[in-house]
């Protein structure tokens, strides 16, 4: 039977540069292509941490060095929905050559909307771009008003809000699309956070959860399937300890257990159960948690972690 499936990309299925972001989305290519090989409808979203703090980092130089326009985050930030979008179109539109598959695959630019009285706002939380020196960070404080907070030892770094996604903008196109059989690549780094006003959409310095948003996707596209793909086959608890025991499946009340626990580390595994329990709990599908490679043998049930309701 053939299935919606929003697959979410983690940061090891792509790369710090062009040239290895181009290696690595080939293998991406191929799980994805596999799973439109088996008569699936796939829509894939992915993160852009580091592609996203490389373009800061680049406008802000040329900023500093040569008096260039000073770029805002948001603008940033679909900056690195093309970039890594053109990578992906390119190499599943390779795989889909090589299969004698006749697909289309493309990019669609996201907006995401967040609620300007989020509690975020008032909390930045999320570092992005290079490190300062104490000193260094006290004048950008000055200058332009940034929130700077130390991070672990290494220096200050600029932190905005990550506020929850509210509203996929381009939610209409998307299901357009994928009606009609493409491979939809949406929703990037989270979606660009955006706030609505009386006359339109306004950007704003902000990074969205982009886990946080694949399942706000997947609730919008009545999805079968959550797919999360990170670094390794299976959640574990008690990780890196002797009784470490991997999960095959959770429901979303043992899950929710598990997270009272403290047993998913706040920077890796949390959100991305906390994605699943939001999708399982509201939603006639279920959400697995797998690496890449092993894709399609967890939507097999060979592998991976399973979160449903029940």
């Amino acid at each position: 039977m053939r299935k919606r499936i929003v697959i979410a990309l983690g940061g090891n299925a792509l790369g710090n540069s062009p040239e290895e972001q181009l290696e690595l989305v080939k293998t991406t290519a191929k799980s994805i292509v596999d799973l439109v090989e088996a008569g699936n409808y796939v829509i894939v979203t992915h993160g852009n941490g580091p592609q996203v703090g490389m373009i800061n980092l680049a406008m802000e130089v040329s900023h500093q060095e040569i008096e260039s326009p000073d770029m805002p985050f948001a603008e940033c930030g679909a900056m690195s929905q093309g970039y890594i979008g053109y990578h992906l179109q390119q190499s599943i539109q390779k795989e889909l050559v090589k299969r004698g598959m006749r697909r289309n695959c493309l990019t669609v630019i996201t907006q995401v909307e967040v609620d300007k009285l989020d509690n975020a706002f008032n909390n930045p939380t999320k570092p992005i771009g290079s490190f300062y020196s104490e000193e260094e960070a006290k004048k950008i404080i000055e200058e332009k008003g940034y929130v700077m907070k130390e991070d672990a030892g290494r220096g200050y770094r600029r932190v905005v809000p990550s506020p929850a996604p509210q509203k996929i903008v381009e939610i209409r196109t998307i299901k357009d699309l994928l009606k009609k059989g493409n491979i939809v690549i949406a929703c990037g780094g989270g979606g660009i956070p955006v706030i609505k006003y009386r006359h339109g959409y306004k950007g704003v310095d902000a990074v969205i959860d982009k886990d946080k948003t694949s399942a706000r996707l997947a609730l919008d596209l009545k999805a079968d399937i959550l797919l999360i793909l990170t670094a390794v086959d299976q959640v574990y608890i008690n990780y890196n300890e002797e009784d470490e025991q991997k999960l095959k499946k959770m429901t979303v009340k043992e899950a929710r257990e598990y997270i009272k626990d403290k047993e998913f580390s706040e920077g890796s595994m949390l959100p991305k159960v906390e994605a699943c329990i939001e999708f399982a709990s509201k939603s006639n599908g279920y959400a697995i948690i797998t690496s890449l490679k092993k894709a399609k043998l967890a939507l097999e049930g060979k592998t991976g972690t399973i979160i449903s309701k029940y």
